[in-house]
């Protein structure tokens, strides 16, 4: 059997996938949507400590959805590219449609 490589272009939508495959992920990206925040205002929404969302946050980084900049002692988020959140209208569509 001739089995075709699977293209590297999946790969890399199955790594944003997996990134964003959390609640706390999800909800950051919503947050995020609207204007950058600080990791201390995202502490505060999430309610989790500071550890936590910085591992959260490093995640969404490393898949490439979010950017960072530093501003004193300060962390920024924004979003790299705010149309990844069509995503989330087409699983809304999928929760209507079931």
């Amino acid at each position: 059997m001739n089995r075709k490589p699977i293209p590297d272009k999946f790969k890399q939508h199955a790594k944003i996938m997996k990134a964003l495959a959390h609640p706390t992920r999800l909800f950051i990206m919503d947050e995020l949507a609207t204007r950058e925040l600080c990791v201390c205002e995202l502490t505060d929404m999430i309610g989790a400590d500071i550890s936590t969302v910085s591992k959260h946050l490093a995640v969404l980084k490393k898949a490439g959805l979010l950017k960072d900049r530093k501003e004193g002692p300060k962390v920024f988020y924004s979003l790299v590219v705010p149309c990844a959140l069509n995503f989330f209208d087409c699983l809304d569509s999928v929760l209507k449609s079931g």
